[in-house]
């Protein structure tokens, strides 16, 4: 990566004070409510330009959309912010859905989570040999909610393709029961969570040997 500015928010200089809409003085964004509510009750914001959301078209479109819905088609359905699935398109890729590690344990406390994950080793890494302890996965799981994932976490080839199929699945209150109960298509990358049993609190090896 030789250079990542991402964006700035332009809104200083179209009149918000005019009317009475904060800002994030560092950061030019807007904050918002539940509902992309500014502090003016009138005034609505979405996309890239909300404090503290995520910087994603797909977001901002979706955000729009159900904005549309609520205010002319009598819907009540919010955004969801949390169980956004997005990737890194890196040589290595890395896909994530849902809350990283940190944040789980900020919202949740440590206590009541579990964390399992593992490397491995990508059929197409064999025949050149690479490194096969490089790609990782990761569950974050809710102990105090029937073990649902909150959490999905991949680096390694494909994981966009990977993250996205998920996503639908924790849209649907995805467990580790339901996980292990999966049958796994074998040899692909995304088998490796249905086959997770080491948490990270057991401080177990999870280096691997082979595909």
């Amino acid at each position: 990566v030789l250079i990542a500015i991402g964006r700035d928010a332009c809104t200083r200089n179209i009149g918000l004070e005019t009317i009475g809409v904060k800002i994030n003085e560092k950061n030019g964004k807007v904050p918002v409510n539940d509902e992309e509510q500014t502090n003016v009750p009138y005034v609505y914001a979405i996309g890239d330009i909300l404090d503290g959301k995520l910087e994603l078209t797909p977001v901002a479109i979706q955000a729009g959309r159900l904005l549309a819905h609520r205010l002319y088609g009598g819907s009540s359905r919010k955004c969801d912010y949390i169980n956004v699935p997005t990737t890194v398109f890196t040589p290595l890729e890395y896909g994530s859905c849902g809350f990283p590690e940190e944040r789980a344990v900020e919202e949740y406390g440590k206590q009541n989570l579990e964390v399992y994950h593992s490397l491995f080793w990508p059929l197409e890494w064999t025949v050149p040999g690479r490194d096969n302890n490089t790609c990782y996965a990761k569950i974050i799981c809710n102990k105090q909610d029937n073990n649902r994932v909150i959490g999905l976490h991949v680096l390694g080839p494909n994981a966009g393709e990977v993250t996205q199929g998920f996503a639908a699945a924790i849209k649907c209150g995805l467990t580790k029961e339901l996980l292990d109960e999966t049958i796994g298509i074998h040899p692909t990358c995304a088998e490796v969570f249905t086959t997770m049993d080491i948490t990270k609190a057991s401080g177990q090896d999870i280096t691997q040997k082979g595909c």
